[in-house]
């Protein structure tokens, strides 16, 4: 068993284009780096974790590995969380578990954040790249409000600004810097200062250990917030609004966990896949009776015109939800 003591740990989350982000980012981290890195990059659940393994690993002096659930933390060592697995830190040990997504997602930035945050506090300093709508928010909110730091990519050099320009409009960001520049901020960060473990808030540990579970009841959910008349789109159960945090979130009794803008973009996803049924049912009406007008009667004829009508109506609908997800995004 190592006795390593663990003084910094770093998290770093990605979405689209992360790849290539985290690659540039490590190639600057120094190898005797005096910290533990985390990455999360979200994928999806059938991408090859070793070939994004292997290109990271290529720009580094520092071993890459990609953990077992119970691996014990060690320095100077990168740990990239697996495809369609959570990563969570816990103990001095990681913990590898297929829990129920957040925001779509799994693996997910803010379950590894907000672990994190329980684990060692102000111990840790998150940084978020690029990436699309504001997956890592909460859980850099998490980080600081637990006292740790916040690095984010420059929204103007990110291939997708979205996830890092969430994080700036949410919270006081310590640093916003190029790629270049994180690896010279952290080495002289951790070459002057120590940690030591600090206060963290009753409700980070909270969310931390259900997620670490894959578990919660009532009574843990009613401490983060209060029940909701929404459902989660997921499982369908009742949603918990959290509001404990800075950042709107939902949650369910389940796990499952969206921001504000990933639970309305689930809802419009919902309706236009339910438009899409109501389409093709009434088109299916509208050419049966068609077919059967073998007598020419009027009445069916008829009815047959209302519903393209109808079907004209539905279809513009589509069209202003199209529009809707844009803004969105």
């Amino acid at each position: 068993m190592s006795n390593t003591v663990i003084k910094n740990v770093i998290t770093i989350g990605a979405s689209a284009g992360g790849i290539a982000a985290v690659s540039r980012l490590v190639a600057g981290f120094n190898a005797t780096f005096d910290a533990a890195i985390f990455i999360v990059i979200h994928v999806s659940r059938n991408s090859l974790s070793d070939v994004i393994l292997h290109e990271i690993q290529r720009r580094t002096k520092l071993i890459c590995l990609i953990p077992e659930d119970g691996q014990i933390i060690e320095n100077s060592t990168i740990y990239l969380a697996p495809a369609d697995h959570h990563m969570m830190l816990a103990g001095g040990n990681i913990s590898i578990k297929k829990g129920a997504f957040e925001n779509h997602w799994r693996p997910s930035i803010d379950v590894l954040f907000r672990s994190a945050a329980a684990a060692y506090s102000n111990c840790v300093t998150g940084i978020i790249l690029t990436g699309l709508l504001d997956d890592g928010t909460s859980g850099m909110s998490a980080i600081k409000r637990s006292g740790g730091r916040s690095i984010i990519q420059d929204p103007a050099e990110a291939d997708f600004p979205d996830m890092p320009k969430s994080v700036l409009s949410n919270m006081e960001v310590d640093y916003k810097v190029s790629i270049d520049e994180m690896g010279y901020i952290l080495s002289d960060l951790y070459s002057r200062e120590e940690c030591n473990v600090a206060h963290v808030p009753d409700d980070v540990k909270l969310e931390a250990e259900i997620t670490l579970r894959m578990s919660s009841n009532v009574e843990d959910l009613e401490k983060l917030g209060s029940f909701t008349p929404f459902t989660c789109p997921d499982c369908g159960g009742t949603l918990v609004k959290v509001e404990t945090d800075e950042v709107p979130r939902y949650r369910c009794y389940t796990g499952h966990s969206y921001t504000q803008k990933s639970l309305e973009e689930s809802q419009i996803k919902s309706l236009e896949e339910s438009l899409w049924v109501a389409i093709r049912m009434m088109e299916e009406r509208k050419n049966l009776l068609i077919a059967m007008n073998t007598h020419k009667e009027p009445t069916k004829v008829e009815m047959a015109s209302q519903i393209k009508i109808h079907i004209e109506r539905l279809k513009k609908m589509m069209l202003d939800l199209g529009n809707n997800a844009e803004v969105i995004n």
